[in-house]
C-alpha cells in the first residue's frame, strides 16, 4: 500500500461532486443541511482556491476505494462482503481526505456526522481510522475511538478488529494485542502507527491523534472527550477529529453545539473552511410518521443497500415498525423521531396521548361490573396528596375488555389553594362525583381504608397491589379496627416490577394482540373482530374519570439501561397516582382472575 499522496487530479468527477450534483438535482432525496453540504464543495471546487483551498480528487478516489478493494464488512447477511460505501458515505469519505490547505496541511480538521440510527455511521468511521492508519501516509499515526467512557469506545474498535480479521490485505499487516473480544492495540509496523481505544476517564495523557474518532457524541455529557483529542492534534498538520452522531434532546450538549454550528457553517451563515459537517434532518412540513416519502433524508443508507445483499426492504420494515409501535405513545414517539428521523426532542415527553386515551373511553355500567373478577391497585399518598385505588375488571365472554375504575380521595382542607397549586377543577370533580375528600389537613387513612372495604363489598375483587412505603400504617389500623380486605399483594416501584406491567398496560391500551408472534396494530371498530383463537386482542377501557384523565396527560416514563421503564413521579407533569394504581393492577392481573373465575382466556386458552 503506497503511503504518498498522489497528485491533484480533476480529469473525470469522481463519487464526491456526482453526489453534491444528484442531491442538488434532486435525484438523491436529501435534507436540507446536506443539500447545503452539497452546495458548499460545489461552491468551494469554483472559488474555494481564493482561500487557499485545494480539491485532490485522486486522493479522494483513493479513500473512497479503500473501503471496497481493502476493507469487508462484518454482521449478519453483510458478513465478509466487500464494503461498498453509499452515496452518502462516498461523498463523507471523500470530502475528508480530498480538501487540503494549499501549503499540503488537511483542510478539515474536525468533521460532524449526524444521520438516523442504523445508517452504517460506526463502521464507516472504523474504517475512517484503519484508512489513517495505514494508507494516510502518516509516520507513527495514533488513531483513537474516544468516548467519555472506556466501554462506549469500545463498540466503534470491535468494529473496526472485525474488519481487519476479514480484510487479506490487512491481517497479515496488523499486530493485534490481545485476543478475541479483548483485542486492545492495532499497531502497523510500516509506519510505527496504532489503533486503540482511550476514554477521558481513563486518566491517559498526552495522545496526539492523527484521527481521533467519537462515537454517539449525544450521549456525552462534557466536551471532555473532544477537547482531549483536540489539545492533541496541534502539533500534526493532516490530524482529523470525526464525530458521530445520532440527534440528540438537548441542544446546550456538546452535541447540540456542534450540531447548530454545523448548520451555519453549510447554510453559509459562518464561516469555517475547517469544519465539515453532514447533518440529516427533515424539510419543514415532513412528518415521518404520516409519509414515508421523506425518510431517506434522514436515513441515508435506506435505499442504498449493496447490490446482490438486499432491496432494502429490511431496513423500511424497520423502521414501518417502529413508527407503529410508538403511535400513540408520546415518549416513544420522542424516542423514534429523534434516534429514527433525525428530530432533535424534548428529554422527557408525555407517555399517553390524548387522541388514544379518549378512544379508550367507554364507561361500563356499574351491575354489569359487579360479579365480574377483578384485582386493584393501591397508590396510598403521604399526606395532602391524591389516593388512588384503581381496580381492573377481567375480561368476559359478553364483554371481551379490560374495564378500568378508579377511586381518588383528597384532604378536604384548604381546597382552594390546592386548586390553584395543581391548576386543576378539583371542586368540579367533587361536586360530579369523580373524586372524594377526607376530613383533615392530611389524607385519613382511616377514611379511605373504610370506603375500599365498602367497595370491595360490593365488587369481586380478589387481590390489592400496594406500594411497600406506605402500607404499614393502613395495615395497623386494619388491625385496630378489625377491618379485613382482599389479599394485599406487595409490589416494588422499581424497574423489575413497573417494567412489565408498564409494558403490559401500554400493549391492553393500544389494543395490541400477539398473534404468531407478530404485533398487530388495530383500528378501535376492530378489536371484536379479531377474538379468534388465533388472536386474543386485550384491550383497555376505562369510564373517562376526569381525575385519571388528568394523570394519564402527566405520565412521563424512564428507561434503565436495559429498555426497561417505569412511570416516574419526579418527572411527571404533574400527578399521577392513578395511573401508578393502575399499573400496579396490571402488573398483578396474571392472565387469569386470582381464586378461579370465568374470562376470555379459559374459553380460548391463550394467556398474555
Amino acid at each position: 500500500m503506497n503511503n504518498e499522496t498522489p497528485p491533484p487530479d480533476t480529469s473525470t468527477e469522481c463519487r464526491v461532486s456526482a453526489y453534491a450534483r444528484a442531491v442538488l438535482a434532486g435525484e438523491i432525496i436529501a435534507g436540507p443541511h446536506v443539500r447545503n453540504a452539497a452546495a458548499r464543495h460545489l461552491r468551494d471546487l469554483e472559488a474555494g482556491a481564493l482561500r487557499g483551498l485545494v480539491w485532490n480528487q485522486a486522493a479522494a478516489d483513493r479513500a473512497i476505494g479503500f473501503f471496497k478493494d481493502v476493507l469487508r464488512l462484518n454482521g449478519g447477511e453483510f458478513e465478509e462482503k466487500p464494503f461498498l460505501l453509499a452515496p452518502w458515505q462516498a461523498f463523507v469519505v471523500g470530502s475528508l481526505f480530498g480538501w487540503y490547505m494549499d501549503d499540503g496541511a488537511r483542510r478539515f480538521r474536525m468533521a460532524y456526522i449526524e444521520t438516523g440510527k442504523g445508517s452504517g455511521k460506526s463502521p464507516l468511521v472504523a474504517g475512517i481510522g484503519l484508512y489513517g492508519l495505514v494508507s494516510d501516509g502518516e509516520q507513527r499515526a495514533e488513531i483513537y475511538a474516544a468516548a467519555t467512557k472506556k466501554d462506549q469506545a469500545q463498540i466503534l474498535f470491535r468494529d473496526a478488529v472485525s474488519m481487519v480479521n476479514m480484510s487479506d490485505h490487512l491481517k497479515s499487516r496488523l499486530v493485534q494485542s490481545g485476543r478475541d473480544e479483548k483485542v486492545w492495540n492495532l499497531f502497523y509496523p510500516r509506519t510505527n502507527g496504532f489503533f486503540r481505544t482511550i476514554s477521558s476517564d481513563d486518566g491517559q495523557s498526552g495522545p496526539r491523534p492523527h484521527i481521533a474518532l467519537i462515537d454517539e457524541l449525544h450521549e456525552h455529557k462534557s466536551a471532555s472527550a473532544v477537547n482531549m483529542m483536540r489539545a492533541g492534534t496541534k502539533n500534526r498538520r493532516r490530524a482529523m477529529i470525526v464525530m458521530i452522531t445520532n440527534s440528540g434532546s438537548d441542544k446546550k450538549s456538546v452535541c447540540g453545539q456542534y450540531h447548530d454550528l454545523g448548520i451555519r457553517i453549510c447554510r453559509g451563515d459562518q464561516d469555517s473552511d475547517t469544519i465539515f459537517a453532514f447533518i440529516c434532518s427533515l424539510d419543514e412540513g415532513d412528518d415521518p410518521f404520516k409519509s414515508e416519502a421523506c425518510w431517506p433524508k434522514v436515513n441515508p443508507s435506506l435505499d442504498h443497500i449493496p447490490e446482490g445483499m438486499s432491496d432494502g426492504i429490511p431496513g423500511r420494515k424497520y423502521l414501518r415498525e417502529q413508527v407503529a409501535e410508538a403511535r400513540g405513545l408520546p415518549a416513544k414517539e420522542s424516542i423514534v423521531r429523534r434516534l429514527n428521523f433525525c428530530e432533535w426532542t424534548q428529554a422527557d415527553s408525555p407517555w399517553i396521548s390524548w387522541q388514544v386515551w379518549a378512544e379508550a373511553r367507554q364507561p361500563a355500567r356499574m351491575r354489569s361490573l359487579r360479579d365480574r373478577p377483578a384485582v386493584a391497585g393501591l397508590d396510598l399518598s403521604s399526606t395532602t396528596d391524591l389516593t388512588s385505588f384503581s381496580i381492573l375488571f377481567y375480561p368476559t365472554e359478553q364483554d371481551p375488555h379490560w374495564r378500568l375504575l378508579p377511586y381518588f380521595w383528597i384532604p378536604d382542607h384548604d381546597l382552594l389553594e390546592r386548586q390553584k397549586r395543581d391548576q386543576v377543577p378539583y371542586e368540579v370533580w367533587i361536586k360530579e362525583g369523580h373524586l372524594e375528600t377526607t376530613p383533615g389537613r392530611a389524607i385519613s387513612k382511616l377514611h379511605v381504608l373504610r370506603r375500599m372495604r365498602t367497595i370491595c363489598d360490593y365488587f369481586d375483587i380478589r387481590r390489592i397491589a400496594y406500594d411497600r412505603w406506605r402500607i404499614e400504617d393502613l395495615k395497623q389500623l386494619m388491625i385496630e379496627h378489625e377491618i379485613e380486605l382482599p389479599e394485599l399483594v406487595a409490589f416494588g416501584q422499581g424497574f423489575k416490577d413497573m417494567g412489565p406491567a408498564v409494558d403490559e398496560f401500554e400493549r391492553r391500551l393500544l389494543g395490541r394482540a400477539a398473534a404468531d408472534g407478530d404485533v398487530i396494530d388495530l383500528d378501535p371498530d376492530d378489536y371484536e373482530l379479531l377474538l379468534t383463537e388465533e388472536a386474543v386482542v386485550e384491550t383497555l377501557r376505562h369510564d373517562g374519570n376526569p381525575v385519571l384523565t388528568w394523570n394519564a396527560g402527566n405520565a412521563v416514563t424512564v428507561s434503565d439501561p436495559a429498555g426497561n421503564r417505569k412511570v416516574d413521579k419526579a418527572k411527571a407533569i404533574g400527578r399521577i397516582d392513578g395511573i401508578v394504581a393502575s399499573i400496579m393492577a396490571t402488573g398483578i392481573s396474571g392472565n387469569a382472575p386470582p381464586d378461579g373465575g370465568a374470562s376470555i382466556y379459559d374459553k380460548q386458552g391463550v394467556g398474555i
